[in-house]
């Protein structure tokens, strides 16, 4: 396990705790996930990924309402919401979507890895799949951290 920074690994707590009823699969991806598999770099927010009907539920119970415009020209979810309240901000996110090409392709990870950080248990994509998912986002940042991720791990 990484060695995380204080507030990344007290804001992975919560989410975990905040997570534990969900029905459907979840996944944080992003900075947080590539920290996870020991990538370094800054990690500015959490992003979680989980399914509609547990946003609906989980959401409220952390008194967060779903925001509107959950889309950017390069991303967009049907149910977006940012939680204020850890250290780090978190951002929940259903059926997320990225544009490839001008067209909105669906992001749903195939892998779900378990991590246990100082214990709180959580979801990432395998190492390989964020590495493919950063190539897909293409931003120069996410380039950046996909080939740390491709990188042997020693």
């Amino acid at each position: 396990m990484p060695r995380l920074a204080t507030d990344l690994r007290a804001t992975l707590e919560m989410v975990a705790a905040a997570m534990k009823g969900a029905a459907g699969p979840w996944w944080i991806i992003a900075g947080a996930a590539a920290a996870l598999h020991g990538v370094e770099g800054e990690v500015g927010d959490v992003d979680v990924l989980l399914d509609v009907a547990d946003a609906r539920v989980l959401l409220p119970r952390l008194g967060l309402i779903p925001e509107p415009g959950g889309e950017s020209a390069l991303f967009r979810s049907a149910v977006f919401a940012r939680w204020t309240r850890p250290p780090l901000p978190v951002e929940f996110m259903a059926d997320f979507a990225c544009r490839v090409d001008g067209v909105w392709r669906s992001v749903s990870p195939a892998t779900r890895v378990v991590v246990t950080a100082h214990g709180a248990r959580v979801y990432i994509p395998e190492r390989q799949e964020l590495a493919a998912l950063f190539r897909t986002f293409g931003r120069p940042k996410d380039l950046v951290r996909a080939t740390r991720l491709d990188a042997p791990t020693s």
